[in-house]
C-alpha cells in the first residue's frame, strides 16, 4: 500500500471511529488489510528501520503511525 493510500484509509477509519486515539485507529486499519497487508506493512517498516522490532502486527501498526505522523508534522509544501 502506498503512503497516499495509507493516509486516505487512515482518515476514513478515523472518521468512522472519532473517539479512538491514533494508535488504535492504526491498529484497526492494519486489521482491515488482512494477513497480506500486515506482512506488506511490516516489510515496509523493516525496510525503513533496518530492523524488525516486535511482532509482525505491531511492526505494521508502527509503519502506519510513522507515515501518519511524518505527513502530519511535515511542513506545508504549498
Amino acid at each position: 500500500m502506498r503512503d497516499e493510500e495509507l493516509i486516505v484509509e487512515f482518515a476514513l477509519t478515523r472518521l468512522d471511529h472519532p473517539g479512538l486515539d491514533l494508535e488504535e485507529i492504526a491498529a484497526l486499519l492494519v486489521r482491515r488489510t488482512g494477513p497480506e497487508g500486515v506482512l506488506d506493512l511490516a516489510t515496509q517498516n523493516l525496510a525503513d528501520r533496518g530492523e524488525l522490532r516486535g511482532a509482525m502486527f505491531e511492526a505494521a501498526v508502527e509503519r502506519v503511525m510513522r507515515v501518519v505522523l511524518t505527513l502530519r508534522d511535515a511542513p506545508d509544501q504549498a
